[in-house]
C-alpha cells in the first residue's frame, strides 16, 4: 500500500479539525494560541502534499516555507501580547481580555 495525496488530506483535515476545536474551545489564551499553529501546521501539510502530487512543481514549497515562517512571527508576536496581558490583568485567560480598559 502506497501513501499518497487522499491520506495527506485526511490527516491535514483531521489537525485542521483539532486546530478548529481547540481554538474555539478554550479560555486560556496559550490554549487559543496552539490551536492557531495546528491550523497553520494544517495548511502548511496541504501545500506540501500538492506538491508533491505535482511532481517537479516547487511553488508548494515555498508556500509551505512561506507559512512556517508566518507562523513563527504570529507566535513571537502572540506571546508578547499573552504577556502584556499578564502584565496588565495577571491573567490569560480569554474573557478577562475583552474589555480594553483595565
Amino acid at each position: 500500500m502506497t501513501i499518497g495525496l487522499p491520506h495527506y488530506l485526511v490527516v491535514s483535515a483531521l489537525l485542521f479539525g483539532l486546530g478548529l476545536y481547540t481554538v474555539a474551545t478554550r479560555k486560556n489564551a496559550v490554549g487559543i494560541l496552539m490551536g492557531v499553529e495546528l491550523l497553520f501546521n494544517a495548511a502548511g501539510l496541504n501545500l506540501v502534499a500538492f506538491s508533491q502530487h505535482q511532481s517537479g512543481q516547487t511553488a508548494g514549497l515555498v508556500f509551505a516555507v512561506f507559512v512556517i515562517v508566518t507562523a513563527a512571527a504570529e507566535a513571537a508576536v502572540a506571546l508578547a501580547i499573552v504577556l502584556s496581558v499578564w502584565r496588565r490583568f495577571r491573567s490569560i485567560d480569554a474573557d478577562d481580555m475583552t474589555s480594553l480598559r483595565g
